[in-house]
C-alpha cells in the first residue's frame, strides 16, 4: 500500500446523487422479511424486518447513518430518512467494500450527532481518498486488495477453528438428546450461596495501571469484550483466580472468566462453583446465563448488586432428582455451540475452496 498512488475524489461525481430513505414510525412497521436500516451500531443498524411497501435499495451499496457511520450492505433493504444510500452497486463487491471504508473514514469524524444529523446532501459533498491510476479510481486494485485480505482472514479463521477444536459441528447422540429434551426439563430455584462461593474482587483503579502492559486480563463492569478492558502486568498479590463467574457490581454484567485476572472495582463479585467436579467452562457458561436471567431484572445502576444482597438471592436451575443437573449443562452448551459455529465453518470452507480455485486458475478476483 505504501507504493500506491492516491487521489482525492468527490462521492457525487463517482456515484451520482445519494438517496435518502423515508421515515417509517415503529408503530407503522409491518413484520416481514425486508431489513430496515436506521442509525446505530447494534445489529449493523438493522432495527427491524418489515413487510411495508417502501423503497427497496439494491445490495452492494453503502449506507451512511445520521452519525456519519458508513456500512456496506450485501443485501436488499429499506432505510429511514436518517440514512443516506451511496449507489456503489455497479462496482464489484470487494471494490464496494473498499469504497465503504474510505467513505467511513471521511464521514465518521465526530461532527455529526443527534443535534446535527448526517444527510444525503452531506454524502454528496464528501471527498474521499482512493488508489488511483491515470488520475482515475483504480477499482481493480481495490477489489484485489480486499479479496486478498479476505482470503487471509478466512485462512486465519480456519486455523483458529482447527486449533480450538470447533471444526467438528456434528452433534453427538448425547448433544442431540439434550436439545430434544430441553423443553421437558424441570427447573427449581436455589440459594445462590448453596451453589457458589461468593467473594468481592480486588480493586485496582484504572489510573494505577499501564494499559496493554502485560498478558493478564484487567476486568471492568462493561459488556464489551467479555468485560476485559485491557491486558496488564501488575502485582500478583492483587490477582483473582479465574475459572469463575464474574459479575460487574454496578452494571450487573455477568461473564465467565477462564483465566486469572485483575479487577477495577471491589464492588465486582466473583462466583466459584462449589462442585469442583463440574467447574468446567461449558457448565459455567450455562450457569452465567442462569444467573443473568434469574437476577438481571432486580439490579441496575441505581440499585446495584452487592455481596450482602446476593446472599439472599436465588437462581433458577434445571434439576435431576431435585438437585442441580450440572452434568447436562455442558452437553447442552456444546450442542448450541456446534449449531452456532456450523454456519461459520461452512462459510469458511466455501470461501477457502473458491479462493483455491482462483489461485489455481491464476486469476485474481475482485
Amino acid at each position: 500500500m505504501n507504493s500506491v498512488e492516491w487521489g482525492e475524489f468527490n462521492v457525487e461525481k463517482l456515484f451520482g446523487k445519494s438517496t435518502r430513505g423515508k421515515r417509517l414510525k415503529s408503530d407503522d412497521r409491518i413484520p416481514g422479511d425486508l431489513p430496515f436500516v436506521t442509525a446505530g451500531e447494534s445489529n449493523e443498524g438493522v432495527s427491524a424486518f418489515i413487510g411495508n411497501n417502501v423503497t427497496v435499495f439494491s445490495e452492494n451499496t453503502t449506507t451512511i447513518d445520521m452519525f456519519g457511520s458508513a456500512k456496506y450492505r450485501n443485501y436488499k433493504y429499506g432505510a429511514d430518512d436518517h440514512v443516506a444510500v451511496v449507489h456503489t452497486e455497479k462496482l464489484s463487491r470487494h471494490a464496494a467494500i473498499f469504497i465503504t471504508s474510505a467513505i467511513h473514514k471521511s464521514s465518521y469524524t465526530g461532527m455529526f450527532d443527534y443535534g446535527r444529523n448526517f444527510y444525503a446532501k452531506d454524502a454528496d459533498q464528501l471527498n474521499i481518498f482512493l488508489p488511483s491510476k491515470n488520475y482515475q479510481p483504480d477499482y481493480e486494485f481495490m477489489g484485489n486488495y480486499i479479496a486478498e485480505l479476505e482470503a487471509e482472514r478466512i485462512a486465519e479463521l480456519e486455523a483458529y477453528l482447527t486449533t480450538a477444536g470447533l471444526k467438528d459441528y456434528e452433534l453427538t447422540p448425547q448433544e442431540q438428546k439434550a436439545l430434544d429434551s430441553y423443553q421437558n426439563l424441570e427447573f427449581i430455584d436455589f440459594k445462590v450461596t448453596d451453589i457458589f462461593t461468593v467473594k468481592n474482587s480486588g480493586n485496582i483503579l484504572s489510573r494505577d495501571i499501564v494499559k496493554n502492559s502485560g498478558n493478564t486480563p484487567y476486568l471492568c463492569a462493561s459488556r464489551e469484550n467479555n468485560s476485559v478492558s485491557s491486558y496488564i502486568s501488575y502485582d500478583s498479590k492483587y490477582l483473582d483466580n479465574g475459572n469463575c463467574i464474574f459479575i460487574g457490581g454496578k452494571t450487573f454484567v455477568v461473564t465467565y472468566q477462564e483465566y486469572d485476572f485483575y479487577s477495577n472495582d471491589s464492588h465486582n463479585l466473583i462466583l466459584y462453583l462449589k462442585n469442583k467436579n463440574n467447574r468446567d467452562k461449558l457448565t459455567q457458561l450455562y450457569l452465567a446465563t442462569c444467573i443473568n436471567k434469574s437476577l438481571g431484572h432486580k439490579y441496575s445502576w441505581g440499585d446495584s448488586i452487592s455481596n450482602k444482597k446476593i446472599q439472599k438471592d436465588r437462581v433458577v436451575l434445571p434439576v435431576n432428582n431435585g438437585q442441580p443437573d450440572l452434568s447436562s449443562m455442558a452437553t447442552l452448551i456444546s450442542a448450541i455451540q456446534k449449531l452456532v459455529i456450523k454456519d461459520f465453518v461452512l462459510f469458511a470452507e466455501r470461501k477457502i475452496t473458491a479462493h483455491k480455485q482462483v489461485v489455481k486458475l491464476g486469476v485474481k478476483t475482485s
